[in-house]
């Protein structure tokens, strides 16, 4: 770079409007989308560690898809290519190819390409980019205001991780404008400007989450307001206000945002809440939907959704659009208005969807031959006998007679089905009453046509499969235990997930798949539970397998904290964990230390912990007579002091002692006993596992041992394989269920100290 250009890049540089000298240079500057970029997640991460892999940012203007990209550009040690879609063609593309091609050959360097406005690329453009991407050639970075899965190649997609980012929080815009009055080299820090209250909170407002359009109306202000006498340019609420006159909202016609608006506007109709109803149709019409589109899709919902609970629907909906088409905008949104508000507000009934059953009967079976009363009788009544024994309903009490109108072969068949609501309930009884009369007919031979319904249903195969469930159903109940803990905490795709007992994987690859652009911890106990878990996660990319931490629960804090400091959790699961302490005492416990160092001030944690004393004891699958009595009540008295608070730590514990620990933490809990019956085979396998000897913890034959004799021991295993070996047992179990959030009433500790 000769002098010349070096001095017009600086004129450029100071004359950039403030959004562009603002532009954060480095992780540590960017504002905001905490959700993608913040500690622990991965998209942070591969940034960090130079490893990315093809990218797609899908957001709003103004929230940072652009600033991410040349992020990456100060980042990544690979040569950086930017270009825009509207203006770039396929002749850019080929030289940025090439460029790479040569990059690659001669120094091993990989190539980043960043196009912005993706979406803006032809068919043909997005295809000249995909046998590079595909061949590693390239690495893309594309950024686009609509949908990829809709306006971007799907192969491109395929190819590539996508990362949503939302608008930006008020928090995040209101440390953009303090940033941006205080920087001195890029900002106004070498003015005294001073922003009232008032006009802050406004600008952050109309900003509506856009960056971009914040520091625009700043600067506008800046600007255009004069220094008073102490040389402060005030800016109070009416500048502000004429800075930042409309608010923009993301709508394009055409595009995402409209199908995601008329979406929820149906939706609310459906649902029958007015004031949705209204707050999305101003939506649409303040971004300048066509009103014509959204009568249709009114007139749709009037049938579709409401049929006949509600008649007069669909007229009252055109006769609305029809008044729009006499008055036009702006005084048309009355009638807009009252349409929504009678479809929102009236009865709800989609009945009229058995139109759509009759279709696929005719799609999916054999086409039916008009009954014979049914056939047009003028033409050939005399030779084929066509509409013979026909019924007139108008000669009959009340113009209805009971005969078939159906095929034979789809006699008996519903399509309809009435609901309860509005005036559609009149229509059900009549209906009904309708329909039993022609079954009667029917039945009775009063019809031509076959008289014999059949009623067929699916074949019990419950006693076939009845050793399978016996089997399997272990399985079963992790998988329903995984989904119900799951359901219980909403997880989100860029949530940081940490499983504290992830040895067999039941959480770890779950929250694995949910979680695709945050990130997964995992404690395993062993050797073995970590090489295992690391074997299964060797078929994915290494930026996006589980960080796996092989540690004793008390000593898993200061592990996390060397590994990822200053790491918080969105989400905690936890499954049986104090059946692999030595007790429950400690201050704080391990469980308790864990979750308040790591646990965020918005995340929850849950835990499920089997409470043996409240569980089913052994001694009750046995009837007493195979023992004599005094060896039975001896049996009771030696198993029930497992249990006793002088018993063993790990079986003697309640749920309100973990509450407490959790509470004594500054945490909030809420908990549930689970009481649970299921069904297993005691097999030789099992009583084995009872009984023999046991080296890192005690078995049930070791515990016995200790207060029976070897004898006794063996009468009562003996009695055990005499009655139950190889039958399928009733087994209670008992557990607690417990929500953990922080009580916002006491402060967060920071984790060093709790460590």
């Amino acid at each position: 770079m000769d002098l010349f250009q070096h001095h017009q890049q600086h004129l450029s540089e100071a004359e950039a409007p403030l959004a562009a000298r603002m532009r954060p240079r480095s992780l540590e500057e960017f504002v905001g989308q905490s959700s993608i970029v913040g500690p622990g997640r991965l998209l942070r991460r591969a940034i960090q560690a130079d490893q990315l892999s093809s990218l797609i940012f899908y957001g709003p203007p103004g929230t940072g898809k652009t600033t991410l990209a040349q992020i990456i550009a100060n980042t990544t040690q690979a040569y950086f290519i930017a270009i825009n879609a509207v203006l770039a063609g396929v002749k850019d593309i080929r030289a940025a190819v090439d460029t790479a091609q040569t990059r690659r050959g001669h120094y091993g360097q990989k190539t980043i390409l960043f196009v912005d406005e993706v979406h803006r690329f032809s068919k043909s453009q997005q295809d000249a980019l995909l046998p590079w991407v595909e061949n590693g050639t390239i690495i893309l970075i594309g950024a686009t205001t609509e949908n990829p899965y809709f306006e971007v190649n799907q192969a491109l997609v395929s190819r590539s991780r996508l990362f949503q980012l939302k608008p930006l929080q008020a928090s995040d815009l209101k440390q953009i404008l303090h940033h941006a009055l205080t920087e001195t080299s890029r900002g106004y820090g070498h003015k005294s400007v001073h922003l009232s209250e008032a006009a802050t909170d406004h600008l952050v407002n109309i900003a509506n989450g856009d960056a971009r359009t914040l520091l625009n109306a700043l600067e506008l202000a800046v600007e255009t307001t004069p220094a008073n006498e102490a040389g402060v340019i005030e800016i109070d609420l009416s500048i502000a206000e004429a800075s930042i006159q409309r608010r923009a909202i993301l709508y394009d016609k055409e595009g995402d945002a409209h199908f995601d608006t008329i979406s929820a506007f149906i939706k609310s109709l459906r649902g029958s809440d007015p004031d949705a109803a209204c707050y999305w149709l101003a939506r649409m019409i303040y971004g300048g939907e066509d009103p014509k589109f959204i009568f249709r899709r009114m007139i749709i919902a009037a049938s579709e959704d409401i049929g006949l609970a509600d008649p007069q629907a669909v007229g009252v909906v055109v006769a609305c659009a029809q008044a729009f088409d006499r008055v036009g905008l702006p005084e048309g949104q009355y009638p807009l208005a009252q349409a929504a508000l009678y479809l929102a507000t009236a009865p709800k009934s989609n009945s009229v969807l058995g139109y759509f059953d009759a279709l696929a009967a005719i799609e999916n079976e054999r086409e039916a031959e008009v009954p014979s009363p049914l056939k047009d009788g003028n033409r050939d009544r005399q030779g084929w006998g066509h509409g013979a024994g026909y019924r007139y309903p108008h000669a009959y009490r009340d113009h209805w007679v009971a005969q078939q109108y159906l095929p034979a072969a789809l006699q008996g068949r519903v399509f309809y089905q009435p609901s309860h609501q509005g005036h559609e309930a009149q229509i059900r009884d009549q209906i009904l009453s309708h329909r039993e009369a022609q079954i009667a007919a029917m039945i009775e031979g009063n019809d031509l046509g076959p008289s014999e319904m059949i009623s067929v249903g699916p074949e019990s195969r419950s006693q076939e499969r009845w050793l399978e469930r016996t089997i399997s159903q272990s399985g079963s109940q992790l998988a329903a235990l995984r989904d119900r803990l799951l359901a219980m905490t909403h997880l989100q795709r860029h949530h940081v997930v940490l499983d504290l007992l992830a040895n067999s994987g039941l959480m770890l690859w779950e929250c694995l798949r949910q979680t695709p652009e945050g990130g997964v911890y995992g404690r395993v106990t062993t050797d073995q539970a970590l090489q295992g878990i690391q074997q299964q996660a060797e078929a994915l990319p290494e930026i996006q397998r589980p960080i796996l931490i092989a540690s004793a629960l008390d000593q898993l804090c200061p592990r996390l904290l060397a590994l990822a400091p200053g790491i918080q959790f969105d989400r905690i699961f936890g499954r049986n964990l104090l059946s692999h302490l030595r007790d429950l005492t400690g201050t704080p416990a391990a469980v308790a230390q864990v979750l308040s160092v790591f646990l965020g001030s918005t995340g929850e944690a849950i835990l499920v912990e089997l409470i043996p004393r409240q569980s089913q004891r052994i001694y009750d699958l046995l009837s007493p007579q195979h023992l004599s009595p005094k060896l039975y009540r001896a049996w009771q008295v030696a198993e029930d002091s497992f249990y006793e608070p002088a018993g063993d730590p790990r079986l003697n514990w309640e749920a309100s002692q973990l509450v407490t620990l959790l509470e004594a933490a500054g945490l909030s809990v809420e908990f549930q006993l689970l009481s649970e019956t299921r069904q297993w085979l005691l097999s030789p396998l099992v009583l084995d596992r009872w009984f023999s000897p046991a080296e890192a913890r005690p078995s049930y034959g070791d515990r016995l041992r200790q207060c029976l004799s070897q004898r006794q021991v063996d009468q009562i295993r003996q009695g055990l394989e005499l009655e139950c070996l190889n039958q399928t047992i009733q087994w209670r179990s008992t557990s607690a269920l417990l929500k953990v959030v922080w009580n916002h009433g006491s402060s967060q500790p920071t984790g060093i100290a709790n460590c």
